[in-house]
Parts: C-alpha cells; sequence; structure tokens
C-alpha cells in the first residue's frame, strides 16, 4: 500500500470518527427528549390585564403572502387598544402597493395598524426589526415572517408566560400548510419536526440554551434591549440575540403544543438558499460568541450543549470530506483485498447514520399521524440532507474565512398542499437560481452511482445502503435544482414575450 492510499483511509476513518461525536450528540438529544416526554408544557399565569404588545412583520418583496399575514394578524384576539401592527416593509416591488391597501383596509376597520418603510435596507431583517422597535410601544414583540399564519388565539396563549420577570423570549413549534406538497416539502417538514420536536424540547425542558427561530415567537422588549438590541453582523440575528440574552441570564421557553403554520420552500433552490444561510449564520454566531458562552457563569453542562450547538454545521463539512473519500477507501481495502475491514464503517452506521434515522422517527413519533408512511419518507429526508452538504459546506467555509453576504430572502410563494409547482406568474426575483454547487453534486452522484454498481459486483452488502443513499441525495439534489432554473428562465422568457407583445 503507497503512501497516497495510507493518507487516504487514515482521513477516512478520522472524519468518521468526528462524525461518530456528532451522531453520539443526536442520541443524547434524544435521551433527554424521553427522559422529559412526558413534561407538558407549562401553564401560563392568567392575566387581570394584558400588557401591550407590538406586532412586528418584516418583509421584502412578499407580493403572494403578505396580504394572507396581514389578514391573519389584524385579525388576532387580543384586547382592543392593546396591540399595535407594524408592517416593516423594505419591498422594492409591488408588494408595497399591496401592503398600502390591506393597511388602509384595515385601519378603517379600527385596527392599529402602521406602513413603516426605510429610506434604506440596512442591516436587512435585523435593521427592519430594530428600526421598528425604536417606534414600538408595546412592552413586548411578536414577530412573524411573511409565510407564518398565526391563529386568532396565538397572543393569548402566550402572554402568560411572561409573568415572571427573567422570561426573555416565549417561542411556539412551526407547523407546515404544504408539507404534501411533494417529496422535498415532506423531507423538509421531517427535517424540521427534528428540530422542534427533538432539539428545542430537550433543551429547553432540561435548562440549556435554546434559540428563537426568527418567527412565531413574542420577546420581551426589555430583554431585547439588555441583550444588546438587534445586530446584523451575522445572517441569523435571531440566533445571535437568543445567546446574547440567554448569556446574560434571561430565561427563555418553548412551547411545543402551541403551533403555527407556514409555509415550505417549494423548489430546492430555495431551499439550498434558506439552507445556506442558516448553516453560514450559525457559524458566524459561533465566532461571535463562543468566547462569551466558555466565560460565562453558566455550567460547564449548558456551554458544552452551546458549543455543540453552535458548531453542528461542520458536520456538513465532514459529510462533504467522506463523500470524497469514502468511494476511494472502498475500492482502496477492496483492492487489498480487506474486504473484513469494511465492517470497521459498522460503528459510524449505529453512531451517526442510525442516530439519525432514530432521531427523527421519535419526532415523527410526537406527531402520531401517518407515522408508517412518514417512516418509509425519513430515509429520503437523509438522503437530501445528505445533498446539501455541497451548499452548506460553502456556507460554513465562507463563515469561517469571513466572507460577508447580503441576507438572501427565501422566496415565499402561498403555496398549499393541493398546488404543485412554483406558484403561477411568479417571476424570475422570487425565484433562487442554481450555481456550480450543482455541478458538483451531479459529479459526486454519478461517482457515488458507480460505486454502487462496484460494491454490487464484489459483492460488499454493507456498502450498498450507503452508497444508495449519497447517489439518490447527490443526484435529486441536483436534478430538482437545475430543473427548477431553466423552469424559471423559461418562464421569465415567456414574461418578457408578453410584455412586449403588449
Amino acid at each position: 500500500m503507497n503512501l497516497i492510499d495510507v493518507t487516504i483511509l487514515v482521513i477516512h476513518f478520522f472524519v468518521l470518527g468526528m462524525l461518530i461525536i456528532f451522531g453520539l450528540h443526536r442520541y443524547h438529544l434524544l435521551r433527554l427528549t424521553l427522559k422529559h416526554r412526558h413534561t407538558s408544557d407549562p401553564i401560563g399565569s392568567p392575566l387581570e390585564e394584558y400588557p401591550t404588545v407590538t406586532v412586528q412583520l418584516p418583509i421584502y418583496n412578499e407580493r403572494y403572502v403578505v396580504r394572507r399575514l396581514i389578514d391573519h394578524v389584524c385579525r388576532l384576539d387580543y384586547p382592543s387598544g392593546r396591540m399595535e401592527i407594524q408592517v416593516l416593509d423594505d419591498s422594492d416591488d409591488d408588494t408595497s402597493s399591496l401592503i398600502q391597501t390591506a393597511v388602509a383596509e384595515w385601519q378603517r376597520r379600527g385596527i392599529d395598524i402602521v406602513h413603516i418603510q426605510r429610506d434604506q435596507r440596512k442591516g436587512f431583517k435585523a435593521g427592519a426589526l430594530d428600526y421598528g422597535m425604536k417606534l414600538a410601544r408595546g412592552e413586548f414583540i411578536a414577530i412573524f415572517d411573511a409565510d407564518f399564519i398565526p391563529e386568532t388565539t396565538f397572543l393569548k396563549g402566550i402572554m402568560g408566560h411572561f409573568d415572571a420577570t427573567e422570561v426573555g423570549m416565549v417561542q411556539a413549534r412551526w407547523e407546515h400548510i404544504n408539507r404534501s406538497q411533494s417529496l422535498l416539502t415532506r423531507a423538509q417538514a421531517i427535517l424540521l419536526d427534528g428540530h422542534f420536536q427533538i432539539e428545542h424540547f430537550a433543551r429547553n425542558r432540561s435548562g440549556l440554551f435554546f434559540n428563537f427561530n426568527g418567527t412565531a415567537g413574542i420577546w420581551r422588549k426589555t430583554c431585547i434591549l439588555d441583550a444588546g438590541g438587534w445586530q446584523y453582523d451575522t445572517i441569523t440575528e435571531d440566533l445571535d440575540l437568543s445567546y446574547r440574552a440567554q448569556i446574560k441570564g434571561w430565561k427563555f421557553i418553548y412551547l411545543r403544543d402551541l403551533s403555527v403554520p407556514a409555509e415550505l420552500p417549494g423548489e430546492m433552490n430555495a431551499f439550498k438558499t434558506q439552507q445556506h444561510r442558516w448553516a453560514k449564520g450559525s457559524i458566524q454566531v459561533a465566532r461571535k460568541q463562543l468566547k462569551a458562552v466558555i466565560k460565562s457563569e453558566q455550567t460547564w453542562r449548558v456551554k458544552i450543549e452551546a458549543i455543540l450547538h453552535l458548531t453542528n454545521n461542520f458536520a456538513y463539512v465532514l459529510l462533504a470530506v467522506m463523500s470524497l473519500l469514502m468511494p476511494l477507501a472502498i475500492r482502496i481495502r477492496i483492492q487489498h483485498g480487506w474486504h473484513e475491514v469494511l465492517y470497521l464503517d459498522l460503528p459510524v452506521f449505529v453512531g451517526a447514520t442510525l442516530s439519525i434515522f432514530v432521531f427523527y422517527f421519535i419526532s415523527q413519533a410526537q406527531t402520531q399521524t401517518g407515522l408508517i408512511r412518514k417512516c418509509l419518507e425519513i430515509p429520503m429526508a437523509m438522503a437530501i440532507g445528505i445533498g446539501l452538504a455541497v451548499n452548506n459546506t460553502r456556507a460554513v467555509l465562507e463563515a469561517c474565512v469571513g466572507h460577508q453576504s447580503p441576507f438572501a430572502r427565501t422566496p415565499k410563494l402561498a403555496l398549499e398542499d393541493d398546488v404543485i409547482g412554483s406558484r403561477p406568474n411568479a417571476n424570475q426575483s422570487y425565484n433562487s437560481q442554481f450555481d456550480l454547487g450543482s455541478i458538483i453534486e451531479i459529479g459526486l452522484g454519478l461517482i457515488y452511482l458507480q460505486t454502487f454498481v462496484f460494491c454490487l459486483k464484489q459483492q460488499v452488502w454493507p456498502a450498498l445502503p450507503f452508497m444508495g443513499l449519497f447517489a439518490f441525495g447527490f443526484l435529486y439534489t441536483a436534478w430538482k435544482s437545475i430543473q427548477q432554473s431553466f423552469k424559471n428562465r423559461a418562464q421569465a422568457r415567456r414574461t418578457i414575450r408578453t410584455q412586449q407583445s403588449i
């Protein structure tokens, strides 16, 4: 065996070992979830007098969903004079005129709602929230992104949880209005269910740090100010503020039984844009906050979990490296007749891959509906997670080198479960485009497809599930990205021809 082969195998097993650590962390969160499985949501205290709440709706080019959002928020059941609504509009398209119409209609009905526009989009969403808060008269700040549809009882269902003065934020669970739209949305729903049903629940019930998700939650205004306010030196301002507040000693509450329906991205490039922002932002926050976390007065139990939480997206870098090395490592071992050595990968399956399956299985078991069908979809969700390795590795590396990028919005197209495909007549500004990463995904997918055939011929049965999962994940992710991009371009050309003919 030459030096190159040895080097490949050494790096391969090192990466596998690191991935096991992340797998064991998932088992730890599962253990905490099961430990507290009989714990109900805390019960809020009855209020004799409701405090004033400012509901902020940060908007940027949301023509398809902004009216739906405004209508639902204006129907929130809350005492008259105790709720004001701010539509924080940074749009540069016809969304602003739609907002003006909707706001004027609800103002005539007696709703305290204002349309706020800034001279420039400084700080993106964080800047808009900060600008609006300076004008807000509410003691509490509720925030909804454009694709959320709060129930009328949302505010009353949460405000009683602020009876303790140290409670700074209360977060509700996300639900999905277009979960059944496609394989992509079903996979996204499973991935998000893991976050809300397992991660948030385990961390909050165990007294660990968890984060506001940017929407479907309420902040105490004094908590935001005490933690330093909204800052926009990262692209996940919600995660950043969450850690600054909890380091200062503020307590957060997660209500798993209180959900707010929202729209999942209906096309792959929009999903990639969202995931890129979340992955990059989390590492930016890690660089910014880890030192403060370690120096804080929190216990090491809390500190270690916070470190793992903020650095979790480094697993995508490891996954990308493993994706490059695994086919080579398999061929090297087979060429040297080391078929038995392939079973060294079994601990990785138990420590990492199986942990992911069990993680999402438990999260789906919490929903108690369609569990068998959802279990069959979990491998597809895992494959799509693998397919994101290239996209999210780029995000992590950009954050590590300090590469700055603007806040990239996730297109919302008013999709429901009975709507297939993108919103009709959506122009290119509402659709993300694929990039070089899709080409790399195709290359990796073809390599894994070839390796799958190779292992089949060599009768290396333990490797087949891995090869199949990776091949499908990369090829499906790339195919959907390119398909959607070509569809968007063709649609844009048709729109231009239509406009020219008028």
